[in-house]
């Protein structure tokens, strides 16, 4: 399967779901785990979150971060698929891009849910670096690596 391939099912496969699971790091460098509902152009993340998070304040300090996005149930091993990523985490304050990820929130979540930045909110872009998508279909533990 070609990269261009891989990617597109990474596109399909983050515009069907609704949350990753996005990992940042502290100041002390310990690990911490967010659910986060996000939407997706392409394999790029945009998602809205208070400014006062220890999420913002963590990518904010460390723009590296990791997310998953998987199934939450599987009739059996053979059906596992995901999508591990690796990416870099900036604050967007660009009106046109807001209003594209805007459009692609309402989109997803009803036309009253909204991802614009506020005096307590900001939105946030996951630029994708490096992934993995998840196959088990193809053989246990099965992973097809892409570069962005």
């Amino acid at each position: 399967m070609s990269q261009n391939e891989i990617k597109q099912q990474i596109a399909q496969y983050l515009g069907s779901h609704p949350f990753i699971n996005l990992a940042t790091v502290t100041a002390e460098g310990a690990p911490l785990a967010h659910t986060v509902a996000f939407v997706a152009d392409g394999a790029t993340l945009f998602f809205t979150t208070r400014k006062d998070t220890r999420k913002a304040a963590n990518m904010q300090a460390n723009p590296k971060v990791a997310y998953t996005v998987d199934q939450d149930q599987y009739a059996g091993f053979a059906e596992i698929t995901g999508v591990q990523m690796e990416g870099t985490a900036t604050v967007i304050s660009d009106p046109q891009e807001i209003a594209a990820a805007n459009q692609l929130y309402r989109a997803k979540f009803g036309e009253a849910a909204t991802i614009t930045p506020s005096d307590m909110h900001i939105v946030v872009k996951i630029a994708p670096v490096r992934a993995y998508f998840l196959n088990y279909a193809k053989g246990f533990d099965h992973k097809d690596l892409v570069e962005y």
